[in-house]
This record gives C-alpha cells, structure tokens and sequence, in this order.
C-alpha cells in the first residue's frame, strides 16, 4: 500500500475531533447485540469507535490499520471508556494473526484499496473460525449518486472501491448468508458520514 493512501488517512485523523463520531455504527451495534461475546477483528479500524464499544460489551478485540494517528485517537478512547483493545498498525501480511483465531469479523466501511479489497477478504477468512460471523456495511456502487448529490455522505469515489452483491456473494463463497442486501439508509457519523447513502450489509456465518 503506497504512502499516498496511508499519508491520506493520517491526515484525516490527525484532527482533534472525530472524524466519523465515537458512536458505534448502527448495524454492527445491532448485529453484536445478538452474539455472545468473544473474540472479533476490525480491519480498517479508523479512530477506534466500533472497537471500543465491542470491548465495551466484553468482546475481546483485535484490530488494524495503516494510520498511527488513527491508533492514536483509538487507544484515547479506549482510555476514556475504561477498556483495553489490541490495535496493530500496518497491512494484513505484518500482522500477527492465527488460523481461526476469530468468533467474528467487522468489516464497517472498510474501504481497502480496489486491487486489494478482494484479497483482503478472501486472505481474513483463515483468521475466522467455523461458525464464526463476517459483520459487513459499506457503500455500495450506487453510491456514487448519492455522492453526487451530497458530498458530506463520504465514501470512496473511484466505483471499483465501492462493492456490489454479486462481489460479496464472490469474495465470501464459504459461508451461510443470514442477511445481504443493497439499502439506502441515512448516516449522521461524525463530520464524513452525514446524509443518505447505498451501502451493501452482509451478515455471514462461516460454514
């Protein structure tokens, strides 16, 4: 991954104030609300928000990013809201990870680089145990319409960073779809997620 895309999310971060809130996302909140407690991963973690509030209900969390100030302001909020995470920075191939280490996995928006978002997906299955869950929201490629008309709704504008069903349903063969859909909802995340947008939601358990 090039120092443009880690410089990018630096700087995003480096700010006092949130970028997208210290509130969890919707749908992971409601999604966790429904699993025992156990062991989850956050790629592309950000500011810490969805981390801290799985620890927060006892998971045990693990998470990674490319962008220290994102640790940065992750590991303070953490420290405010009395709970430990491990977060790691760096790319999927530095990181210290075990075969079927996992009970579940959160991808929330995150937006990987195209030529390596399927890679991601297809590599973190191996972390991730029978049975275990994939907890997934992100901008579909529709969104680019909703860009069009609001740019405080964020997300990538490059179409082959944005996903589809169809590349779901490719990069996640191996697991029973509970739930997977293509949804406008309305976002109010921090200052970079506000107003309505398409995103894809994917709840999956590991076959």
């Amino acid at each position: 991954m090039d120092t443009t895309w880690t410089n990018r999310w630096n700087e995003r971060y480096r700010h006092d104030e949130y970028a997208y809130g210290i509130l969890p996302n919707n749908y992971l909140k409601e999604q966790l609300e429904e699993l025992p407690p156990g062991k989850i991963l956050f790629p592309a973690e950000g500011e810490g928000r969805n981390a801290v509030y799985a620890a927060s209900l006892g998971w045990q969390v693990f998470a990674f990013d490319i962008s220290i100030e994102g640790k940065n302001k992750a590991m303070k909020l953490a420290e405010k809201n009395q709970v430990t995470i491990d977060y790691q920075v760096g790319e999927l191939s530095v990181l210290n990870l075990q075969p079927n280490q996992f009970d579940a996995i959160a991808f929330i928006y995150a937006h990987f680089p195209a030529n390596i978002k399927s890679v991601y997906h297809k590599q973190m299955e191996k972390y991730l145990r029978p049975g275990g869950m994939i907890i997934f929201e992100a901008f579909s490629k529709n969104h680019l319409h909703y860009q069009a008309k609001n740019e405080n709704v964020g997300g990538p504008k490059d179409i082959d960073s944005l996903f589809s069903i169809d590349e779901i349903q490719a990069d996640f063969p191996n697991y029973e779809i509970v739930e997977l859909e293509e949804k406008e909802i309305e976002l109010n995340e921090g200052l970079f997620h506000k107003g309505f947008g398409s995103v894809i939601r994917f709840l999956g358990r590991k076959k």
